[in-house]
Formats: C-alpha cells, sequence, structure tokens
C-alpha cells in the first residue's frame, strides 16, 4: 500500500498524519522543521489514522497521557534508542538531554541525544517536546518554541501551573 495521510485541527494549528497500512510514520505542523516534501504523504483520505485523530483530541482535552498507536518511522538504530526514552519520559515531565545520554550508558553522547530528538517525526505521539536544556530552558523544536512551551503547559498539572504565577 501506498502512503496516506490525514490532516486534524489541533490547538497548535493543524497536523498532517502520515503514514502506511494503517502504521503512523511521521506527524507534522505547518512550517514544521525537516518536513518531507508534501508529495511524499501520498493521497489524501479524512477517514486514514482515526485512532490517532481521537487519541491526540483526548491528548489536547487532558485526558489522555500517552498514545497506543501502531507507529513506523524511518529510524537508525541510534534515533530508535533515543525515541524509545522518549516514549518513557512521563506526562508532566522533562528530560535534559545529558539525563537521556546518561541512560543510555554515555554522558558524551548529549548531543547526539539531541540531533536524534530533533529528527523525531512523531511529534506529540514520541514526546520531544519534553527534552530541554541542561539549565532547564526550552530548546529547539521542530514545531518552534511557542509550541513546545504550549505542549508543556499543557501537561503541567493545574496546581502547579497557579503555584508559578505567585
Amino acid at each position: 500500500m501506498s502512503a496516506v495521510h490525514s490532516v486534524v485541527d489541533s490547538p497548535i494549528g493543524e497536523l498532517t498524519l502520515v503514514g502506511q497500512d494503517g502504521a503512523l510514520s511521521g506527524v507534522y505542523f505547518p512550517g514544521h522543521r525537516r518536513r518531507p516534501d508534501q508529495q511524499s504523504f501520498g493521497i489524501r483520505d479524512a477517514s486514514a489514522f482515526a485512532s490517532a485523530a481521537r487519541q491526540l483530541a483526548e491528548y489536547f482535552a487532558g485526558d489522555r497521557q500517552s498514545f497506543q498507536l501502531d507507529l513506523s518511522p524511518r529510524a537508525n538504530a541510534f534515533q530508535r534508542k533515543v525515541w524509545a526514552l522518549l516514549t518513557e519520559i512521563p506526562h508532566g515531565q522533562t528530560r535534559t538531554y545529558g539525563e537521556l545520554a546518561d541512560a543510555l550508558g554515555d554522558p558524551g553522547l548529549a548531543r547526539a541525544v539531541g540531533a536524534a530528538n530533533g529528527q523525531n517525526p512523531l511529534s506529540i505521539i514520541v514526546p520531544c517536546h519534553r527534552v530541554v536544556g541542561s539549565t532547564g530552558r526550552l530548546t529547539g523544536y521542530a514545531g518552534g518554541l511557542q509550541r513546545k512551551a504550549f505542549l508543556l503547559d499543557l501537561e503541567t498539572p493545574a496546581d502547579a501551573r497557579s503555584a508559578r504565577l505567585f
């Protein structure tokens, strides 16, 4: 089967869901850095990825903290390891590139972890937005730092958000 895509609305703009054979291989924002050529997305099918669209809507409504979807991103072995670690970062928490490198067994891999994080094609689903710089500052995000801040704020418990105001 060839590639197919669907477009869903979200509070941070339209999300283009891409994949084939029912498995999701990409979630892209408008203006997404490293967004593949639209031609590679295949035909548009509004009914494709209905489960992903539903789970994303639940996430944005605050009713979902993780995703259960068939995924098939193109990746090398190192990227797969990094992306697997991303899925282990709990909802509402962050990790630094260095912490992920430590988890891989080599603190010297922080830059490589950052590069793999930046290549993640499954934004939100594989939560690369939960990775921050060593000082806790927000750093690069393919969808832009405003979207990253929005997603992190969405995942912050209400009591923690109100505590930041004072």
